[in-house]
């Protein structure tokens, strides 16, 4: 490079660092406004703002119970929202982590209670991770195959998987799998003691929590490291280069929605083995479609994502203590959990402007 090279290149430099800390400052600003937006629309509810925030914090930050839970409801939306990441390097969307975690749950619970108590408590757990694992994989593969041989949407297969996925698991609560000895309510009988997975060091969490730390760092290397992972992006980049290069498109896009499946599956295994210890209606609450929500705020970054997840989670458990202390509704934080998603929208429109 020549001398006078030198400045040209620094200047751009110069231009790009520019830009970024433009577009923090308007992202940061964003989120500061979308705070007073919420702040102001509660006041309406007859709620103070500070107040709201000061439940918001002290519900889920500063209460170790609760950030606990806030950990153990972050683990199926944090995988369930890297089951929406790794279609996504591809150029899909997948909609179906809902019904891909309920199947991961129907798969876990199917083995937990056939095994009950005459295998060793670690075997029970990994069968019924691998199971919900693969049940979540197949439930991926279904909007797979018809996307790269039918050209069906997989936007709108998987979102319809999810209520099919659900009546799979109503007709097993309700019919064959009942609980015979319950109080009548639509549950499967509950797995037994030491096919739940074991609480860490005398807490609420479980060894779930580690697998799923271990899962994401997997997750990561295999989209940053390995050329299966650089596949998928040259894939989501431009299929018809990638076709043309002699990359195999089908297979990649299979695989990607098969992998995400598996993941959330995995998500749906974790929960039921570590938490709620039975199948029953609503076991998910909607983790699937928040899950979605954080992989779009992460922008598809492994970390980001389950961070996104972990802010998402701590937002909609809050929702008790505004329900307790300010005598809100607690489904008003999905509109803090809306204003949120808002900002990288409007910012996004905006910068594409700017350019």
């Amino acid at each position: 490079m020549t001398a006078a090279g030198v400045p040209g290149r620094l200047s751009a430099v110069t231009d790009r660092l520019g830009d970024r800390t433009r577009f923090g400052l308007i992202v940061s600003l964003g989120y500061v406004v979308s705070l007073v937006v919420f702040g102001v629309f509660v006041a309406f509810k007859g709620a103070g703002a500070i107040s709201v925030y000061h439940t918001i914090i002290s519900s889920t930050l500063l209460n170790s119970d609760a950030l606990q839970q806030t950990v153990l409801r972050a683990v199926p939306i944090g995988l369930a929202a890297l089951a929406v990441t790794i279609p996504a390097r591809a150029g899909l969307v997948n909609v179906g982590g809902e019904g891909q975690l309920i199947m991961g749950a129907v798969a876990a619970t199917g083995v937990g209670v056939a095994v009950g108590p005459h295998v060793p408590g670690f075997v029970s757990w990994i069968a019924m991770c691998l199971a919900g694992a693969g049940l979540g994989a197949v439930w991926g593969a279904l909007p797979g195959v018809l996307r790269t041989w039918l050209g069906a949407s997989e936007a709108v297969t998987t979102l319809l998987l999810n209520f099919v996925a659900n009546d799979i698991m109503l007709y097993l609560i309700y019919q064959v799998w009942k609980d015979p000895n319950g109080s009548g309510q639509p549950q499967s009988r509950p797995l037994a003691h030491h096919a739940q997975l074991p609480k860490m060091f005398g807490s609420q969490l479980n060894i779930g929590v580690l697998i799923a730390v271990a899962v994401v760092a997997l997750t990561w290397y295999l989209l940053t490291r390995t050329s299966w992972g650089f596949q998928l992006r040259v894939v989501g980049g431009n299929v018809e280069a990638a076709r043309r290069s002699g990359l195999k498109v089908k297979t990649l896009l299979l695989s990607s929605m098969m992998a995400g499946g598996a993941l959330a599956g995995l998500g749906g295994a974790i929960n039921l083995a570590g938490v709620e210890t039975q199948l029953r209606p609503d076991i998910t609450l909607s983790f699937g479609y928040v899950a979605f929500l954080a992989s779009f705020l992460g922008r598809q970054k492994p970390i980001l994502v389950v961070g996104s997840a972990v802010l998402f989670s701590a937002v909609a458990l809050s929702g008790n203590g505004l329900q307790l202390n300010d005598g809100l509704d607690g489904t008003i934080v999905d509109v803090l959990l809306a204003l949120i998603v808002a900002v990288p929208l409007i910012v996004a429109k905006y910068r594409k402007r700017a350019s």
